[in-house]
């Protein structure tokens, strides 16, 4: 695809048009648009939120989102969200293989969810799988109750929004508004990669405290898609997700009609190698936080509704450290999946495509093989290189769905990786 173009920077104040003298000047709503357009504002946030907090994009397209017809529900057996639908949060870490390849669906065929918490559109977050086979056609997605962040493990992606069009390889992330209208195209048959469905606070980037004002992600490296709309005639299924429910109505045209927009509420993508990675240069391990992406704060300071952490290639340098992620039982609960290459504390057991959960206060750590590894390696400089495992941290423990726990890949055994950790102690 070589017809794509971005805006950059975080949630910055974005303008574009499509089509020269499409976006109205010194004005959002005149009363005759140009180009005999439509005027059509989305809202990201109340309209009297703070401004520094507050998310809007007007829109000019050919016809107005009004212009649909009635909703009628549309089954699906493993889209799950908010706590309701899960099963009990299991005190035992739980770890699945590659998620299985088959069939012949598209992208909202394909959604699988993992885990769930929360209240559908007022807090918490799903996580899911997806494996898409084949482009979604004729047919666009708007999610009412969550924002959406696409991690591809396998296969690139085009992405369709109302704002413009996105290609995102594995390696990189999207991140797509709560209300804004989409569709996943594999560009590389079979799509495969995990999807986290935000019902909280918006993500963001998180504050940079002691760090100062250079590290981690940097807002320019987030871009967002130019105007560009659909010429092709002809009508559209719209698959909307309102109230944890599916719903579709038929349009007699395309949503992806918005000729010009500006605002600062927009989908981005983001290529994780461009993470500015901080790590110990003396001693011990550092907390994961550090590897925070984006961030969606509670009402709680520090405990967050999710955070996307990545744990990218790196250089390993601290002195008589053990260098792996250290045993612990965290506060927090972990969802974790592997784009590519090893993880470190398990370097055999986790496959990319599969995934795992450790739940509040569930122990869990390097395993046997990775344990006795690192405390005797040789504690040279060396880079951990091909690899890019991510997670998904929430403050509410997270409850497998019946897929989870019946349908997918689930490793019955995977709590003995550690029962070949012994007593070693010497008085």
């Amino acid at each position: 695809m070589t017809d794509l173009h971005y805006l950059t920077g975080f949630g910055n104040q974005h303008s574009c048009e499509a089509v020269p003298g499409a976006l109205p000047i010194g004005r959002n709503s005149p009363q005759r648009a140009p180009h005999g357009l439509y005027a059509e504002l989305l809202s990201g946030s109340a309209f009297t939120a703070p401004r520094a907090d507050n998310q809007r994009t007007w829109m000019y397209r050919r016809r107005p989102s009004v212009v649909v017809g009635g909703y009628a529900p549309l089954a699906h057996a493993h889209w799950k969200s908010g706590a309701a639908e899960g099963d009990c949060a299991s005190p035992d870490p739980l770890r699945w293989g590659p998620t299985p390849l088959q069939g012949d669906g598209d992208f909202v065929d394909g959604l699988r969810s993992y885990a769930v918490n929360g209240e559908v559109g007022i807090q918490g977050m799903a996580a899911l799988a997806y494996v898409a086979h084949r482009s979604m056609g004729r047919r666009a997605l708007v999610n009412a109750d969550a924002e959406m962040l696409l991690v591809p493990q396998q296969g690139r992606l085009l992405v369709t929004t109302e704002l413009g069009r996105l290609e995102v390889a594995p390696g990189s992330i999207a991140l797509l508004p709560r209300g804004l209208a989409f569709k996943v195209d594999p560009l590389d048959v079979p799509a495969r990669g995990y999807v986290c469905e935000n019902h909280g606070a918006a993500l963001r980037l998180p504050e940079l405290g002691p760090i100062g004002s250079n590290g981690l992600a940097n807002p320019r490296d987030f871009e967002a898609p130019v105007a560009w709309f659909e010429t092709e005639e002809g009508a559209y299924e719209i698959v909307k997700r309102y109230g944890g429910k599916l719903w579709r109505a038929t349009q007699a045209h395309s949503p992806f009609n918005v000729v010009a927009w500006h605002g600062n509420l927009a989908p981005y993508r983001y290529d994780t190698a461009r993470f500015m990675t901080i790590n110990t240069v003396s001693f011990d391990h550092p907390d994961p936080s550090i590897f925070t992406v984006l961030t969606s704060p509670s009402d709680t300071p520090g405990w967050a509704n999710v955070d996307f952490v990545i744990f990218p290639p790196r250089w390993m340098v601290a002195e008589d450290t053990f260098r792996p992620p250290w045993y612990h039982r965290n506060v927090m609960s972990e969802f974790m999946g592997l784009v590519l290459g090893q993880y470190d504390a398990k370097p055999e057991g986790f496959k990319p495509g599969g995934a795992s959960l450790h739940n509040s206060h569930v122990p869990h750590g390097p395993d046997t093989e990775a344990f006795d590894k690192a405390s005797g390696a040789e504690l040279t400089p060396h880079k951990l290189d091909q690899t890019l495992a991510f997670m998904f941290e929430t403050r509410w423990p997270l409850k497998p769905t019946s897929w989870a726990l019946k349908g997918a890949p689930l490793e019955t055994t995977y709590a003995s990786c550690w029962q070949g950790l012994k007593d070693e102690f010497k008085a």
